[in-house]
């Protein structure tokens, strides 16, 4: 058993060797290497939540963007069809006034007709009446 204490010697030195030479600087490089890593992980997850809240911004001002050109696209189709009503109703206006022109020349011609034909009812008459009674009477044309 004499001869086992220098080898349990040279285990314990070796062992408490290793302890610090290599063990104790392994430690620390792996826990120095996870505190990166974590560190790492929080500013890549910082970096997702900061690219979400861009992102939804993004989304607002275009939604924002979308509403605005409809507006604007509903006020042009509002001031396009008061354009197109207003030139309906000049249209309309002018048929209205060309009907009523030519209903009074219509009227006019009407009554222009009339008056000739009351003018030309009498000579008509003397006309009818030598035609018939002549006949009538026997008398000689």
């Amino acid at each position: 058993m004499l001869g086992a204490i220098p080898t349990i010697l040279l285990f314990t030195v070796l062992v408490l060797a290793y302890q610090f030479l290599v063990q104790g600087p392994l430690t620390a490089t792996l826990k120095e290497r996870r505190a990166r890593t974590e560190g790492a992980q929080a500013k890549a997850h910082q970096a997702i939540a900061q690219a979400e809240d861009m992102a939804a911004e993004y989304a607002e001002r275009l939604r924002q963007a979308r509403g605005e050109v409809f507006k604007a696209r509903e006020t042009r189709v509002k001031q396009w069809n008061a354009e197109r009503d207003a030139a309906l109703d000049a249209a309309r206006k002018a048929a209205g006034q060309k009907v009523s022109r030519a209903k009074a020349a219509l009227e006019a011609e009407a009554a222009q007709a009339k008056q000739a034909i009351q003018a030309s009812a009498g000579d008509l008459a003397i006309l009818v009446v030598r035609a018939v009674l002549p006949v009538a009477a026997g008398g000689s044309r």
